[in-house]
């Protein structure tokens, strides 16, 4: 009986452990997860209780892609949920669904999903009109960059900015994290050389989030109508070394951070008849060219819709390199270019465009630079200079350390 007794005590108090146990681990879960979340970045565009109000009952502008997304919901779906009034809808290069080719025309379209008019900025005209902007009391920028200063949806940014300063519309930018953001490299551009690949004189890899970018165009006065009315909402959580890889591609050519890392480096090539792969799954992320001589890697070109339809040495079989298993080029790097220069003897031959890689480089001597023979680290001493000059600038706009 007295044994009974005894058991029956200790079942309670195993019971009683076992219950304490179990309501332990789930605090410290909970704490653990809590703790996690104030760790985890938070785009701008997440950050709903940030700009929700600056947009009730207001007349609503966007320029939005693929990339705009409230964590899955896309931003124009959320913000008509949240009973926003998005008004129109500002399409950049590859449209707002990220499907149109590099340097292919968008054109004026109506979304079919919620019936709101597309208005094309990547068309016949880049820069919004007075027409387009009419009624508009704000627009929000929400489109992720990939850091260069090619990469042109910074050059709708920018005429975006002017617009609102000449017809008084307020710019809110929903900010994304820089997946080059680490660094800073290449030549600053030529004044000389201003076109939609390059609007600032910044260098190739800038080292801004757009949010950055934009009080930099801001500050320095770089937009021809004075200031716009410009509010950032700031990532949350991230810094200039925090490795960011995208959720989804930012265009048709950069499917994953590989390609976004070799980016700023191949992207020179496209002055030139080599090709970094467009017409492959694996764009920016290989060099080739017809000549059996040129590397043992071979791939062929294919027209791809939605990536690449007439991509450089279409249908022929190009030999090169593979850097998709090598992290020896993840940041920007004359190398591959300087090399693959050297090993096609008849310059006639490599270069495609002499005014597309100034326009690219944003350095009018690069093409006699390369053609003299100079080494890539000769080259990259010649633009120090006003990269650390920019550093200087650069600076003053950064919002994360």
């Amino acid at each position: 009986m007295v044994y009974r007794k005894f058991m029956k005590r200790l079942s309670s108090k195993v019971i009683l452990i076992g219950f304490s146990l179990i309501f332990f681990q789930i605090v410290f879960s909970s704490c653990s997860a809590q703790k996690k979340d104030q760790t985890q970045i938070e785009v701008g565009a997440t950050q709903t209780e940030a700009y929700l109000e600056l947009l009730r009952d207001k007349k609503v502008g966007l320029v939005v892609n693929q990339s705009s997304l409230v964590d899955t919901v896309h931003l124009i779906d959320f913000l008509l949920e949240s009973e926003i009034e998005v008004d129109r809808i500002f399409a950049a290069e590859h449209g707002i669904r990220g499907k149109a080719d590099a340097g292919e025309i968008v054109k004026d379209d109506v979304d079919e999903k919620t019936g709101i008019s597309i208005i094309s900025l990547y068309g016949t005209n880049k820069r919004p009109t007075r027409e387009q902007m009419d009624g508009l009391d704000v627009v929000v920028f929400d489109m992720q960059d990939v850091g260069c200063r090619f990469y042109t949806y910074i050059s709708t940014m920018h005429y975006l900015m002017d617009a609102a300063a000449e017809y008084n519309v307020k710019v809110l930018v929903l900010d994304r994290p820089n997946p080059n953001g680490d660094y800073v490299a290449g030549a600053v551009l030529d004044t000389s050389l201003q076109s939609f690949v390059g609007m600032h004189p910044i260098p190739i890899v800038h080292g801004c989030t757009v949010g950055e970018l934009a009080l930099m165009i801001n500050g320095e006065g770089w937009l021809p109508h004075g200031k716009c009315d410009l509010e950032i909402i700031p990532v949350k959580n991230y810094t200039h070394q925090t490795k960011y890889e995208l959720p989804i591609k930012p265009s048709p050519n950069l499917p994953n951070y590989r390609s976004i890392r070799l980016y700023p480096s191949l992207c020179l090539f496209e002055a030139t008849n080599v090709s970094v792969g467009r017409g492959t799954l694996f764009p920016f992320q290989v060099i080739g060219y017809p000549d059996s001589t040129f590397g043992d890697f071979e791939f062929i070109p294919r027209s791809i819709e939605g990536m690449s339809k007439y991509p450089l040495h279409e249908n022929q079989t190009c030999y090169g390199i593979d850097f998709r298993s090598s992290d020896h080029y993840n940041s920007f790097s004359l190398n591959p270019f300087i090399e693959a220069y050297q090993k096609i003897e008849a310059s006639e031959k490599f270069w495609k465009s002499r005014r597309w890689i100034d326009l690219l480089t944003g350095d009018p001597e690069f093409y006699e630079k390369v053609n003299r023979g100079m080494t890539a680290e000769e080259i990259t001493e010649s633009w120090q200079p006003k990269i650390d000059a920019y550093q200087l600038i650069r600076e003053q706009y950064l919002l994360y350390p």
